[in-house]
């Protein structure tokens, strides 16, 4: 990079570097020293285009970033980390403060959804004749319900197991957790969904515990706790794309209505391995 500015491929370069993370001048300067092997910062920034007031912000940021290190010689003299090893390096501490910061927000989110839900119980007093029941579309707000319930049932929980999936059972380990503390756990699962993946997880759900039968075909979604609430989730009949509307339920009639199906269908399933 004799000369980085006119290079033909350094507006490419530059507006990559951008798009991991570095600003306009520390790209710019960063490859100008990819192409020296060291520079004083007042060299840099003349040959960088990085005013002057600037380069020594720039210079520690990109220090800080690990994409330069400096000397100490008669003067303080600057040279590029090999890219090798600057980029990956960088994008793994990007990757650890981004995971960092969605932990924080998880549990803040935890916390400010169990303080908001005691706000919310008495401010829904007199709804109507419905409160037992709950429509929900958003695979997200399926997959919380889902969890919360998986998580506090103490009995029994029964499952028939069909993709899309919201929450895959077979990759929650709260299944496992609940055979742990004494739940008597089954699942029915629709045999035309498996594949060796699923297949291996069934036999570690087994070994756990939990009691499987497979059908060739399950007419819906469904999921039953302590024979008390759940949900029952259908195929929205007009998208395009398979999408699920759940109806969560808190109701022991409706509950137990929704267990005898899972009985029948359960009884006339195959015990065998898949």
């Amino acid at each position: 990079m004799a000369n980085e500015l006119t290079d033909p491929g350094y507006e490419n370069y530059w507006r990559r570097l951008q798009q991991i993370g570095l600003n306009a001048y520390e790209a710019r300067s960063y490859l100008v020293l990819v192409g020296h092997p060291r520079f004083k910062a007042l060299e840099l920034a003349a040959r960088a285009s990085v005013p002057r007031q600037k380069i020594y912000e720039v210079l520690d940021s990109l220090v800080e970033k690990g994409f330069a290190q400096v000397v100490q010689e008669k003067t303080k003299l600057f040279y590029a980390v090999e890219p090798g090893l600057a980029i990956p390096a960088y994008l793994e501490r990007q990757k650890e403060a981004v995971e960092h910061e969605l932990e924080q927000q998880r549990r803040q989110g935890q916390s400010l959804a169990h303080e908001l839900k005691v706000s919310y119980a008495a401010g829904q007093d007199g709804r109507g004749n419905l409160d037992y029941l709950r429509i929900v579309s958003d695979p997200s707000q399926i997959a919380v319900h889902y969890r919360s319930m998986l998580a506090s049932v103490e009995r029994d929980y029964v499952e028939f197991s069909r993709p899309p999936y919201a929450v895959d059972p077979l990759d929650e380990q709260l299944v496992k957790q609940c055979c742990a503390r004494g739940v008597r756990c089954r699942l029915l699962v629709e045999q035309g969904a498996m594949d060796r993946a699923h297949q291996s997880r069934l036999d570690e759900y087994r070994l756990a515990g939990v009691e499987v039968r497979l059908v060739a075909e399950l007419p819906m979604k469904l999921a039953v706790f302590d024979g008390e609430q759940g949900l029952v989730a259908l195929l929205d009949p007009v998208t395009t794309r398979p999408a699920w509307t759940a109806v969560i339920f808190d109701h022991a009639g409706f509950a137990g209505a929704m267990r005898t199906l899972f009985d029948q269908c359960w009884d006339q399933a195959n015990p065998g391995q898949p």
